[in-house]
């Protein structure tokens, strides 16, 4: 809220500068801020009197602007990199699974690790849980694991994070 929209019947001021001017009626304050040739700007609302402040607003909306777009720019967006198994599947096989699996966690993802279950080899997912760990345990150099191994349907899945 900015100028006349603030309807407040007292206020707490802050200066142009940072200073407190003080508690007073939003008019006053409105007077103090057309004498400065600036605007009067609601900054905290939910505090007891809201705060407001002496500010050019235009100023104001282009520097947030600013800080909004190079928070932007900052943020990493974390993908989710998925590396599919089968519960027969060989030592060397695997050890290239997990070369695969640390670039993708070096690189700032996260993976999940997942072994497919076909016809009768449902009833010997018990015998996949150590492979699973294996798998963790060669990665825990650089990776924690972020869910543990946990059926869901055909699939048994494994979430590893980067290391903090």
């Amino acid at each position: 809220m900015i100028n006349e929209q603030i309807r407040d019947r007292e206020i707490r001021l802050v200066g142009e500068n940072g200073e407190q001017l003080g508690i007073m009626s939003a008019r006053e304050a409105q007077a103090m801020a057309d004498e400065a040739g600036l605007d009067l700007v609601k900054i905290a609302p939910k505090a007891q009197p809201p705060v407001c402040k002496i500010i050019d607003y235009s100023k104001f909306k282009y520097e947030q602007s600013r800080k909004e777009k190079e928070a932007r720019r900052k943020q990493k967006i974390v993908e989710i990199k998925e590396i599919r198994m089968s519960p027969n599947i060989d030592t060397n096989d695997l050890n290239t699974k997990v070369a695969a699996a640390r670039k993708f966690i070096q690189k700032g993802n996260k993976v999940k690790v997942s072994i497919r279950f076909r016809g009768r080899e449902m009833a010997h997912t018990a015998q996949s849980r150590p492979m699973m760990d294996d798998f963790a345990a060669q990665l825990s150099d650089i990776a924690v694991v972020d869910k543990p191994p946990k059926m869901e349907g055909r699939f048994m899945t494994m979430f590893l994070t980067e290391k903090k």
